[in-house]
């Protein structure tokens, strides 16, 4: 199993969930978040002061899949978040030892189908 972590333009989000709905993924988190990259922000003006708002809105995706399903899923995401200008986004993947399903106590692979 592996757990991955992507983090998008806001804007893209509607786009990954229907390709994640299109793998039949049936469990994922969707955090609003904030960072800094190569997009560097942006700078305002406020009361004739310059200020500089180097963290951006991202949206951060975190699922987990089974190995099989891991290459398939991550280029669709590449695909639709694509833009070719800073601040498209990364994608992380880690190793899963396990995972449990409370309510069954299902472990491994049965947990997260």
């Amino acid at each position: 199993m592996k757990k991955i972590e992507a983090y998008i333009r806001p804007e893209k989000l509607e786009e990954i969930k229907a390709v994640l709905d299109d793998h039949h993924l049936n469990g994922m988190s969707i955090l609003q978040v904030m960072g800094c990259g190569n997009q560097k922000g942006w700078k305002e003006f406020v009361r004739g002061n310059e200020i500089d708002y180097n963290f951006v809105q991202k949206i951060k995706i975190e699922l987990v899949l089974l190995d099989e399903q891991v290459d398939e899923v991550v280029q669709s995401i590449i695909d639709k978040s694509y833009t070719g200008e800073y601040g498209d986004g990364k994608i992380f993947i880690y190793d899963v030892n396990d995972a449990i399903r409370i309510r069954t106590s299902e472990h491994g692979d049965a947990a997260i189908k």
